[in-house]
């Protein structure tokens, strides 16, 4: 499905440099420069220019690209496909961000797996950021997100929709009563990394108040949902994330919800794959599983 040339583009777009492309591809520089410029005059385009010494895509390489790549995975996925016994993906790569893979997804892969015995699964669990990166260079057949995408980049579908709430311990020393995120921000504040749907989520609300994170009086970023718990539960500040992931530490009474009006109190978890990819109807057919 791709020519020598196509593959040429994907390579310099991987290294975003001539150099190593050819270095990878085992052909000399000017070979590279050769490929692109067919293609540049195939489809009267450009397709790169340079930032100073750094190598950038245009527009019109950008969108190349992420059809190209989308092309490039499904033919890859194709040819697996053509070496098995029978029809069906017998393996599938994916990611989940956190809070989906260790707080929501197991009992859905295991009802998957108990009416798909047969079938090998990769998972990987990371946030958001980190995903839509793997999804896009074609490393992941698809992934389950909870926090924002560009929509138009991609093809979707909404699967679950999820509480999201403020948490503290019972007895957390409030400087004052809050009832707005205003009033929150006088507090220690625990909060996922960047590139968290999580945390995302939220950014986005502060920001429809005029608000940033940098307007609490302290932050702590965690990387890890269990040790961010943790330190809520020992009483070191307050943080946001999904009811599920807290539905144990809600019902043992070690947390409680607080309850802030302008906090968006829910959001939807996305089914997510490459934008056009030809087994989009093979990936509508096992979002109702998870």
């Amino acid at each position: 499905m791709l020519d020598f040339r196509t593959r040429t583009f994907l390579t310099v777009c991987k290294y975003m440099n001539y150099t190593k492309a050819a270095e990878k591809l085992c052909i000399t520089q000017p070979a590279v420069s050769q490929h692109i410029k067919f293609l540049e005059t195939d489809y009267k385009t450009r397709f790169f220019y340079y930032e100073g010494k750094k190598l950038a895509l245009t527009p019109a390489g950008e969108l190349f690209y992420k059809k190209l790549s989308t092309i490039a995975y499904d033919d890859q996925t194709l040819r697996k496909r053509m070496l098995q016994d029978n029809k069906s993906i017998m393996h599938l790569n994916f990611g989940a961000t956190r809070t989906i893979g260790e707080f929501y997804l197991a009992d859905k892969l295991t009802q998957f797996l108990n009416e798909n015995p047969s079938m090998q699964l990769s998972l990987i669990i990371e946030n958001t950021a980190y995903l839509l990166d793997k999804l896009q260079r074609g490393e992941i057949d698809f992934a389950l997100l909870e926090g924002y995408f560009p929509k138009s980049e991609y093809s979707f579908l909404p699967y679950a929709r999820e509480e999201y709430i403020c948490v503290a311990t019972p007895d957390y020393p409030f400087k004052q009563t809050p009832h707005l995120l205003e009033d929150l921000l006088t507090e220690r504040l625990i909060i996922r990394e960047k590139g968290s749907g999580t945390r995302a989520i939220l950014e986005k609300n502060l920001e429809n108040q005029n608000f940033v994170l940098s307007d609490f009086k302290q932050l702590i970023e965690i990387g890890n949902i269990h040790v961010l718990k943790k330190l809520v539960i020992n009483n070191l500040g307050i943080t946001t994330l999904y009811k599920t992931a807290v539905t144990q530490e809600l019902a043992d009474n070690q947390l409680c919800r607080i309850e802030i009006e302008d906090l968006q109190k829910t959001h939807d978890f996305y089914f997510v794959w490459r934008k056009d990819s030809v087994f989009s109807d093979l990936y509508k057919q096992i979002v109702h599983f998870f």
